[in-house]
């Protein structure tokens, strides 16, 4: 079987790109094995400055940048232009998620370029979208969480919340990514680029569908119910004897059954015309809990898990980042950055069972000298 962990080899990126939604995809493409030429402004990505927690250099960049080439250029400036021209004369993809139609007007925008080349493809990353009302508002994930209602479905029953990563720049920059390789794909049928756009907004308008749905066809929104499943049950989170916590999930009349009997102590209760399948067990689900809380409420954590694996139902364990730092199932690679040598969560895809691995973090400018040098723009 072929090893396709590099299947981007040859493939040149130009990113002109900043924070998470953009890098996020391009760091995708980086460790596909494409080769991602990083534009910066002098003062650099604004996500070198989020924090300095990682030896002196920021969380989110470190994670986002690895493998990409660092090149300072101010396109303001006729010669640096004329230099990011010709890196785009001979690229096969050009990644963008400046405020809405400044590249455009700095004479980068999607259609021009595809103009001059049409094996080029274009990936423009926004907020709302290039079209519709709403397509000049400035848009940072917590602000996209809100507008697009994902807060409203997340969070305890008394307020609502943000989830507690960028949820709106992954979800885009996952669709991104996914997006510039169809269009490479394409390509190689047809010859030709394409010109794609992704928002933050329309990416996590694709994940409220179920909300939406919920509420445009049966007139209301799954209300928020914190660690619990708002239309499985019983699904959520419990106490244990030590205070632990854990979920679990109940998908099916089987399962039910073999909870009841083994975990809870009462066959009868599978029988209880109440619970009887889950729409019913949703509709009392303040009786389910009860039930289920008593229950593991009188078992210790490993003796609750102990249960539940003989009882074959799926769970898990409220666990915090300190848990998932020395998590058995965590897979972590090592990453070179400016300020020294990074453990992080491996890429989650595993080709051929082969680990990948990943270049480096660039400094600011790192590679600016090489790459003027190898596009013809050097330094006056």
């Amino acid at each position: 079987m072929p090893n396709t962990s590099n299947a981007l080899d040859g493939v040149l990126v130009i990113a002109l790109e900043q924070a998470v939604a953009a890098p996020l995809c391009t760091a995708r493409l980086a460790e596909g094995g494409a080769r991602v030429i990083k534009i910066e402004r002098a003062e650099g990505d604004f996500a070198r400055g989020y924090d300095h927690v990682v030896n002196g250099d920021s969380a989110y960049f470190v994670w986002l940048n690895r493998g990409k080439e660092s090149l300072v250029l101010d396109i303001k400036q006729a010669a640096d232009a004329a230099l990011l021209a010709r890196l785009l004369a001979r690229a096969d993809v050009f990644v963008q998620n400046l405020a809405p139609g400044a590249a455009a007007r700095s004479g980068f925008g999607a259609a021009e370029l595809r103009a001059r080349h049409p094996r080029l493809i274009t990936c423009d990353i926004s907020g709302y979208g290039s079209a519709g009302p709403a397509r000049e508002m400035k848009a940072y994930d917590l602000l996209i969480q809100c507008e697009s209602g994902l807060a409203s479905v997340t969070g305890s029953a008394d307020s609502p919340g943000r989830v507690g990563v960028s949820a709106a720049d992954i979800a885009c920059g996952m669709n991104a990514h996914a997006a510039i390789l169809e269009a490479l794909i394409a390509r190689e049928r047809s010859g030709e680029g394409a010109a794609i756009e992704v928002s933050l907004f329309d990416s996590i308008a694709d994940w409220m569908t179920v909300p939406l749905l919920h509420h445009d066809y049966a007139g209301t929104a799954p209300r928020r119910v914190g660690l619990k499943h708002p239309s499985i049950a019983p699904y959520g989170a419990f106490a244990c004897r030590d205070g632990r916590e854990i979920v679990i999930a109940v998908q099916n009349e089987r399962e039910w059954r073999r909870l009841c009997e083994t975990v809870l102590g009462d066959e009868s209760i599978a029988g209880d015309p109440r619970f009887a399948g889950n729409a019913a067990r949703v509709a009392n689900r303040p009786q389910v809990d009860a039930i289920v809380a008593a229950a593991l409420a009188g078992f210790g954590h490993d003796e609750a898990v102990a249960r539940l694996q003989v009882a074959d139902i799926a769970y898990g364990s409220v666990n915090g980042v300190g848990d998932l730092s020395r998590h058995s199932q965590l897979r972590r690679i090592e990453v070179k950055s400016p300020g020294g040598s990074v453990a992080m969560p491996a890429p989650p895809a595993i080709f051929d069972a082969i680990r990948r691995g990943v270049g480096a973090v660039p400094g600011l400018g790192e590679h600016s000298a090489a790459l003027r040098s190898e596009f013809g723009g050097a330094i006056e």
